[in-house]
């Protein structure tokens, strides 16, 4: 884990004024330092060697609290410029961090854990706070002040400078050994993290099958234990921090202990005179302080440190090949060759797949499960790039036309359809917001959701409604915008006969409409509907183990 990570700054520009702006404060508390300590030496040197009153020393007691009120104005300035820096990069992390999943796909999230992704965006970014607001300033005023002080000790006591150059590495080499053992119980941790995460989520959103079959008090035991890791993995990074924090202090203070008996025995032998040691034995521990709490505030933003590189990881993930192109309204959509592999898995799901989809006919893809239906939809909507082979629309290659104006031409039906928090009517329009009240009526009865009200609050995921009137609402979704392409993965799963009719009904109407009518099924009703069939089968391949498919064309 590196102390600073230049790439925070490099996703997020508008943070780069605030922290100029706390380097530029660094600096004047440097010599705000320097200043104070020269107003301490005269003051002591002149009270005990010159005698001088408090009278006499009025001047110099103003000048120090003008100095200590700036060193406070220095401090709150430099709080506020760290904590908007950290407002800003969190920002924009946040927006970039999800613009790359969605841009990703859906095929990459359903390969990422939903609760691991939901901590990295919410608690895990949160954690930069502890990284800007106070190690970030720390480690500015740790390259700037040492050198500061360096330089003029330096010019009062070059022995004391000798010494305190000697003995300053020791707490950035002390720091880094104990840092890296940190960083890494600080990943240890934010990966517990991650898995109880998903794993309370998991148990969450399976409570009622648990209830049902008796189940949900096995899971306590289970919690309790990826609990227990957690525990563990943060006592453990704790432990690191405290122990760390001895160490630090036991060489500044053994260091600053070298430069004082330097100056005594200098004193001693009268090499110098006392406000000159004074000022150097003042001087001396500001130059360890920064290095010490630069290397303390560290560990406080290790788990930011640790799920920034995560999230950074993922957003410089590069996203699928796009093209330029425009893409058109579609009549004809070629499959030539096109094989897919999955990462995993030696085999091909579709392979050397070639088929023709032509506008006015409702096309079905037949087979059993990992065959590839699912994924050669994924392949057609651009979600997943084929391994070998093409997709060309009316003779264009689909990696050459943009994925927007594409998907723009194409009503989709995933296998698990997904319905957010609202109203039925609020999730037929996700993909046309601006639709008339009526033409969502009309998708809905398309759809055979008459026993639905369109008015109805449904939760997350669909929530107060069956698997098929989250299917039929999915449906109605994917005709609402009457786009020329309908690619449907397993529309009438869960649906009774008579509202099956209905949406094979709806699906003829739409083909004759002129429309391309791809359905990924197995369910022989809606293989009897079919124009063509193109059917996927899995062949055993035993010197490999490894699973091809093969297609066949057949009219119906």
């Amino acid at each position: 884990m590196k102390p600073f990570d230049p790439r925070l700054l490099k996703h997020a520009r508008r943070a780069r004024l605030p922290v100029a702006a706390v380097a530029v404060l660094g600096a004047a508390a440097a010599g705000l330092i320097i200043v104070q300590a020269q107003l301490l030496a005269d003051g002591i040197a002149a009270a005990f060697t010159g005698g001088a009153t408090l009278g006499a020393l009025r001047g110099v007691l103003l000048a120090l609290a003008a100095v200590l009120a700036g060193r406070v104005a220095v401090a709150w300035a430099g709080e506020i410029a760290s904590y908007r820096a950290s407002a800003a990069v969190k920002a924009e992390l946040r927006r970039s961090f999800l613009a790359r999943a969605v841009e990703l796909g859906p095929r990459w999230l359903a390969g990422r854990r939903s609760a691991e992704l939901t901590a990295l965006a919410t608690e895990g970014v949160e954690a930069l706070d502890g990284y800007f607001a106070k190690y970030l300033p720390q480690l500015i005023l740790a390259a700037i002040v040492p050198v500061v002080v360096l330089v003029r000790v330096g010019l009062a006591d070059p022995l004391a400078a000798v010494t305190i150059a000697a003995t300053l590495p020791l707490v950035p080499v002390f720091g880094a050994l104990v840092g890296k053992m940190t960083g890494a119980y600080a990943e240890q941790r934010w990966r517990a993290l991650a898995v109880l995460s998903h794993h309370f989520l998991d148990v969450v959103s399976g409570l009622p099958t648990l209830k049902v079959f008796g189940r949900s008090k096995d899971q306590r035991a289970v919690i309790g234990r990826v609990t227990g890791e957690y525990r563990r993995a943060t006592m453990d990074t704790l432990r690191v921090a405290f122990l760390s924090s001895l160490v630090l202090e036991l060489v500044a203070t053994m260091s600053v202990a070298l430069v004082a008996v330097e100056v005594g025995l200098s004193l001693v032998y009268g090499h110098l005179g006392l406000r000159t040691g004074l000022l150097a034995l003042i001087l001396a521990p500001e130059a360890y302080l920064p290095l010490r709490q630069a290397a303390a505030q560290f560990h406080a933003s290790a788990d930011g440190l640790a799920a920034a590189a995560a999230a950074i990881e993922i957003i410089e993930t590069p996203p699928p090949p796009a093209g330029e192109r425009r893409a058109p309204a579609p009549r004809v959509i070629r499959a030539e060759a096109v094989s897919v592999v999955h990462p995993g898995r030696s085999g091909r799901a579709p392979a050397n797949f070639s088929a023709l989809f032509r506008a006015g006919e409702i096309s079905v893809l037949a087979g059993p499960s990992g065959s590839g239906k699912s994924t050669l939809v994924d392949v057609l909507l651009g979600f997943a790039q084929p391994s070998a082979g093409r997709v060309l629309v009316d003779g264009d290659d689909l990696a050459g036309l943009d994925c927007e104006t594409w998907r723009s031409q194409v009503g989709w039906v995933p296998q698990q359809p997904y319905l957010f928090p609202g109203t039925v009517a609020a999730n037929i329009r996700l993909g046309c917001p601006g639709a008339p009240d009526a033409a969502v009526a009309a998708a809905a009865r398309a759809a055979a959701l008459d026993d639905v009200p369109l008015g109805r609050l449904v939760t997350e995921r669909g929530g107060g409604l069956s698997s098929g009137q989250c299917r039929r609402v999915a449906l109605a979704r994917a005709l609402l915008p009457g786009r020329p392409v309908l690619l449907l993965d397993e529309p009438t799963a869960g649906l009774d006969p008579e509202a099956e009719d209905r949406v094979l009904d709806t699906l003829r109407a739409q083909a004759a409409a002129g429309r391309i009518v791809l359905i990924a099924a197995h369910h022989p009703r809606v293989i009897a509907v079919a124009d063509q069939v193109v059917r996927l089968t899995v062949d055993e391949v035993q010197a490999s183990a490894a699973q091809t498919a093969r297609y066949e064309e057949i009219p119906v």
